[in-house]
């Protein structure tokens, strides 16, 4: 058994990862704000990722950080690069002073990757994002990338399933941002986001990069329908046809299988 620390886990997807390395057997720590409730296999840590002072029994005697903790869902620019930038800075200050033999792995986005790329991204590509999610990301992983901790970071695409309600968002995406209907995203089920992780926990990963997808991209038209929420298609030409998808060849490499195939599986076995 390890004892690890894991931020984010009130959001969609730390939620889902967090019973799954508790059934693994690991020892976990949910770092959370306040008095949010946490789950009673876990052991909550009362944190907070802006106030470094607070990270510090945190961190101390783990064997791993699983980072998942991040902010995109405002138009607040500044609060974003506090919560993905700083706030990163501060946990890898804390394990670098009080658990520097820790295993840190980080989930990224596919989002750094440039709209207009010619091919599914790749982990070996410039990323040079203007937005600021994306762009704190990519500022978050060479920070990292230098600490001289034993790192890895797992670049997410869309992630669904069990009943999280981000396919079921698809719809108003679509509307609100004008996507395409014929455009296509790379997609991982949260079981396949528990399959990366625990490869990363391995240390099959450290000192990588790895985009996270399984083995179908996915339409926003068939997101939409698989949510329930049709939309009308379109035959207007498709700009930046490449953007939103990555190249999983390399995680693959090292022996990942995703164990939701596709999303069209998620919904016959009633996981989405």
């Amino acid at each position: 058994m390890s004892t690890v620390l894991i931020t984010g886990t009130t959001g969609l997807v730390g939620s889902r990862l967090l019973p799954r390395l508790i059934a693994d057997g690991h020892d976990c720590r949910a770092l959370v704000r306040s008095d949010r409730p946490v789950r009673a296999d876990a052991t909550p840590v009362r944190a907070d990722l802006d106030d470094p002072n607070s990270l510090v029994a945190a961190v101390q005697g783990v064997d791993a950080v699983v980072h998942l903790a991040a902010l995109f869902r405002t138009d607040d620019e500044d609060a974003i690069w506090r919560a993905n930038l700083d706030g990163t800075r501060n946990l890898i200050d804390a394990v670098t002073a009080h658990a520097p033999r820790a295993r840190f792995v980080m989930a990224s986005t596919g989002n750094v990757y440039d709209q207009d790329q010619a091919r599914p991204g790749r982990e070996s590509d410039t990323c040079s994002p203007t937005a600021a999610y994306p762009a704190s990301k990519v500022a978050a992983e060479a920070l990292l990338r230098a600490s001289g901790l034993t790192w890895s970071v797992l670049r997410l695409p869309f992630v669904y399933g069990d009943g999280d309600g981000h396919l079921a968002s698809m719809p108003a995406l679509a509307t609100r941002f004008g996507l395409h209907p014929a455009h296509t995203y790379s997609v991982a089920h949260h079981r396949d986001v528990a399959v990366a992780v625990r490869l990363a926990l391995s240390g099959a990963l450290d000192g990588h990069i790895a985009n996270v997808t399984d083995d179908a991209p996915v339409t926003v038209f068939d997101m939409a329908r698989l949510a329930g929420t049709p939309i009308d298609g379109s035959a207007q030409p498709l700009a930046n046809p490449w953007a939103g998808r990555m190249d999983s060849s390399f995680l693959r490499g090292l022996g990942f299988r995703p164990s939701v195939p596709t999303i069209w599986e998620a919904a016959a076995d009633e996981i989405l």
